[in-house]
């Protein structure tokens, strides 16, 4: 009886969850009963736990409260001892199917109501049980469940709240499962052999190539090359490129902003062509000066190389206009997409760039950077590549097409203006770069300093005393700092799979931080 119970229940609820429209994107539910637990999963990251307050229930290895705190976003409904000691059949209350199948019916209900009626011997009780409807589910939350390395404690065992994003992303299962797989399945260099593992390496291979040419919309996969990073790729085209197109007093132009690694190859080539370096400073709002740019280019430049968004200041640069302006005097354009490529779409065909490079490790790619492995970038090939890199980028690609980079530029987009505006709040912070507004929309990341402290400081005593991980330095940026009269500053970044929960958890870090410095003056 009551497993024909339970058999029923598991239906209804299968049912239930498939029709709600903030369930059904997810697809797949799996669900198993414990002795005295009704446990129900989906894939978009809710969980949900009914159990009894006082029995133990176990599912790998932990208990369901375990489990419940685990999840970023979990709903923990207990039981009576009595209610679970009597039940035996279990019948949901739901909405006729004609009101689940209009979406406009969930629009403005405020709680969903689940009734249970548990029969013990000849008599019967009944018990009800009003839920809150579950609230729009965040991108955060729906994908944290794919990084495991995100759900640990550190250190004094406090909950890893991770903001380094800028630095380094984290990589989801489905691309360290990509890169386990061909080391353990079909390990074998490319291109030059034609036994059964080469082969089959290379086609893997070329079709990373072929999706990164796809993601970036390059005309033809031709175009896309990979190197170990993207400061690789920077050296490539100044060694290559630029050697044998530079004469003595042609120009470059780079703005102060840039990355060490889009400085010092040109420093560097500088001296063998005798080439001049032309540098765009700041405006008052802290972006690049872009009409001190357009006045620089001249009939001497011969490149333009600048960032698509800065790793310091947040700010976007308008990358169509600037190539507009190089090409109308023949000069080429070198774009650092690096923080760009992760996060919004890019469509490189749009943007008319003559070179655009990007780290994989940043976001999950590496001309681009975003979810993907280390030591893989795109731009020229030679010897033994990071082929299962290579594959891992192909499969990190595929993970945020499957999500979209609309929809994540958007999140992020809201997610930066919390961000900024949480940390606005906090009494003595300084945040660099411009200030956001309806025209003016800052990459979801900030550098600081809080007046009187070391950003090293900060970052160590977030990171031991509260588990959140912020990086400290001048990020690769010391001509940026020394123009704005800095040694250094601390930074928080971000990427789709952070939430708001995690902005706050900063920011109160940050408060305890200051209080705790503060009471040795």
């Amino acid at each position: 009886m009551r497993k024909e119970a339970e058999s029923r229940t598991f239906m209804l609820l299968e049912t239930f969850l498939a029709i709600i429209p903030c369930y059904s994107a997810t697809g797949t539910i799996t669900s198993t009963i414990g002795r005295d637990v009704l446990w129900v999963h989906t894939y978009g990251g809710i969980l949900t736990c009914y159990c009894a307050p006082s029995t133990i229930v176990e599912h790998n290895n932990k208990t369901c409260t375990e489990v419940a705190e685990a999840h970023s976003l979990c709903r923990l409904i207990k039981f009576t001892e009595r209610t679970m000691m009597t039940m035996e059949g279990v019948v949901l209350k739901l909405p006729s199917f004609t009101q689940l199948m209009n979406p406009n019916h969930f629009t403005n209900r405020t709680s969903l109501n689940l009734r249970f009626t548990f029969p013990k011997s000849s008599s019967s009780s009944t018990a009800s049980l009003s839920v809150p409807a579950a609230a729009p589910v965040s991108l955060g939350h729906s994908t944290r469940h794919d990084f495991e390395i995100l759900h640990q404690k550190v250190n004094n065992g406090s909950k890893l709240v991770y903001l380094d994003n800028a630095a380094t992303s984290q990589k989801p299962s489905a691309v360290i499962d990509a890169v386990n797989n061909y080391y353990r399945s079909y390990n074998s260099n490319v291109h030059r052999g034609i036994h059964f593992l080469s082969a089959r390496a290379t086609d893997e291979y070329e079709m990373a190539r072929r999706k990164v040419a796809a993601f970036i919309n390059a005309s033809e996969s031709s175009e896309i090359v990979f190197t170990r990073n993207a400061t690789e790729a920077i050296n490539l085209v100044a060694y290559s490129w630029g050697m044998s197109n530079l004469q003595p007093k042609d120009e470059i132009v780079l703005t102060i902003a840039e990355h060490h690694s889009a400085i010092v190859p040109w420093q560097l080539l500088s001296e063998k062509t005798d080439a001049v370096l032309k540098f765009v400073s700041l405006t008052e709002d802290e972006v690049p000066d872009t009409k001190m740019l357009q006045e620089l280019v001249s009939e001497k430049t011969k490149l333009v190389v600048v960032h698509h968004v800065s790793n310091m200041l947040a700010s976007v640069l308008p990358i169509n206009e600037i190539v507009q302006w190089a090409h109308d005097v023949g000069a080429k354009v070198l774009v650092d997409a690096c923080q760009s490529v992760p996060h919004m779409v890019v469509d490189v065909q749009n943007l008319g760039v003559d070179f655009l490079v990007a780290s994989s490790h940043k976001f999950v790619i590496n001309m681009l950077q975003m979810c993907g492995p280390t030591g893989v970038g795109f731009l020229f090939e030679a010897g033994t590549p990071a082929i299962g890199e290579a594959i891992g980028l192909g499969a990190a690609i595929d993970y945020l097409s499957e999500i979209g980079m609309q929809k994540i530029h958007d999140y992020e987009v809201d997610l930066a203006n919390y961000l900024y505006e949480s940390l606005r709040t906090v009494p003595g912070v300084r945040i660099y770069g411009p200030t956001p507004s309806a025209t003016v929309h800052r990459a979801a990341l900030c550098s600081f300093n809080v007046e009187g402290l070391h950003p090293t400081d900060i970052a160590t005593f977030l990171d031991q005393q509260h588990g959140v991980a912020i990086r400290s330095g001048h990020h690769c940026a010391q001509p940026l700092h020394r123009y704005l009269g800095i040694n250094a500053s601390a930074r928080a970044s971000l990427y789709f799979y952070n939430t708001k929960e995690d902005v706050d958890d900063f920011v109160r870090g940050l408060i305890d931080t200051i209080d705790f410095f503060s009471s040795f003056k």
